[in-house]
């Protein structure tokens, strides 16, 4: 079997999320990240693997080549042009380029993705002997990344980007991506025995998400990937599949979503049945002010509306300073909350255990963690 270099890509912020994904995944121990990539080798079966089962990754690539010092065109076209694109391409391989640019002196990024394009092309008419590439096959996302006149060319092989799973069809106002909303909640000391609360639920990702982790559901189960559509890909899909259907547990969860809105809920109920999720959550219209919980020592996690685009400053204040009085009569819980309002702290009423730089979308944030009492130790 093919063993490829590989770059996984993640939120920033999040490499440490991922790379602990990867080595539980794949048992790999050395997986350094550069340029907010994660790099590893790996064969067909981890490609197939990393897009079925990782989490917080946002998509997958096979690196082709790497060159330092590409600072003219001419050195662009030799470099792509040196790669062997018959270990990665058929002959009528439907090539898509794509490119960006930092810090470098190519910095026009339609001329390099011509430019490389032309190159591949070249190289493919060599390799397989024609005068043409008729590119009427399956597409290759080919990524042209220029960082500091170095050169990394990367093929995409997940197609759509890891955060679309396929259960969210229909999307509420700044809802938090698939892979953000897995990523607090493996971050924080949720565990299936936990209750989990999030008040602000949204369209319901982060309920489902956690609900997914709790059954052990496969977050690429129910979509498919760009190299399952690629010629000589060794892998068994259906194998692979047919394993993480055998994987879920029928573990009993308590994992609860609340929403102001009563469309919002209706949204929720609709993802969590297409996530095939909507018996182990507890969806309920409720102002987050009225939350309060039975069970004792659970854990909220939670994106509360902030930005200019859903609320101003005040309103945020204002929301939060509610919030703590909530989260002051759950004292027991634990909670992680994503916000970029910079007052929240003293808005909450008490200061963070920890905080962790994120970025939600392109919006700098930071993740609030506030630890709740240890439960006692059972004799």
């Amino acid at each position: 079997m093919k063993s490829y270099q590989l770059a996984i890509s993640t939120g920033f912020g999040l490499e440490a999320v991922t790379k602990r994904e990867i080595g539980a995944l794949l048992g790999a121990e050395h997986c350094p990240a550069r340029q907010g990539l994660i790099r590893l080798s790996g064969t067909d079966r981890e490609i197939a693997l990393c897009n079925l089962w990782l989490r917080t990754a946002e998509r997958v690539y096979i690196v082709a080549g790497e060159e330092e010092g590409i600072d003219t065109f001419d050195k662009l076209f030799t470099f792509v042009h040196e790669i062997d694109w018959g270990l990665y391409l058929p002959q009528n391989a439907n090539i898509h380029v794509l490119g960006k640019s930092v810090d470098s002196t190519l910095f026009g990024v339609s001329a390099c993705q011509s430019i490389a394009k032309k190159a591949i092309v070249v190289k493919m008419m060599e390799t397989y002997h024609t005068r043409e590439v008729t590119e009427d096959g399956a597409q290759y996302d080919i990524t042209v990344d220029l960082y500091k006149d170095k050169c990394t060319i990367l093929i995409d092989t997940s197609g759509k980007g890891l955060h679309r799973r396929g259960y969210r069809t229909l999307v509420g106002e700044a809802a938090i991506k698939e892979t953000m909303a897995a990523a607090l909640i493996l971050l924080s000391v949720w565990n299936q025995s936990k209750p989990l609360i999030d008040p602000f639920c949204g369209s319901g990702t982060i309920p489902i998400e956690a609900a997914l982790i709790g059954r052990n559901i496969a977050p690429g189960l129910n979509r498919s990937f760009a190299f399952e559509h690629w010629t000589g890909f060794d892998v068994d899909m259906d194998e692979l599949r047919g394993q993480a259907r055998a994987a879920i547990n029928d573990a009993p969860l308590t994992i609860s979503g609340f929403d102001i809105d009563p469309e919002a809920i209706k949204l929720c109920r609709y993802h969590a049945k297409a996530a095939g999720v909507e018996d182990c959550i507890h969806f309920q219209c409720m102002d987050m002010r009225e939350v309060s919980s039975r069970y004792s020592y659970g854990v909220i996690v939670t994106n509360p509306p902030y930005g200019e685009r859903l609320l101003d400053d005040k309103q945020v204040d204002r929301l939060m300073r509610d919030f703590g009085k909530v989260c002051a009569a759950l004292n027991e819980w634990s909670l992680y909350l994503i916000s970029s309002y910079p007052f929240l702290e003293r808005a909450i009423g008490k200061q963070a255990d920890k905080t962790r730089k994120l970025y939600n979308g392109k919006l700098q944030c930071r993740l609030y963690q506030f630890m709740g009492a240890k439960p006692p130790k059972k004799e």
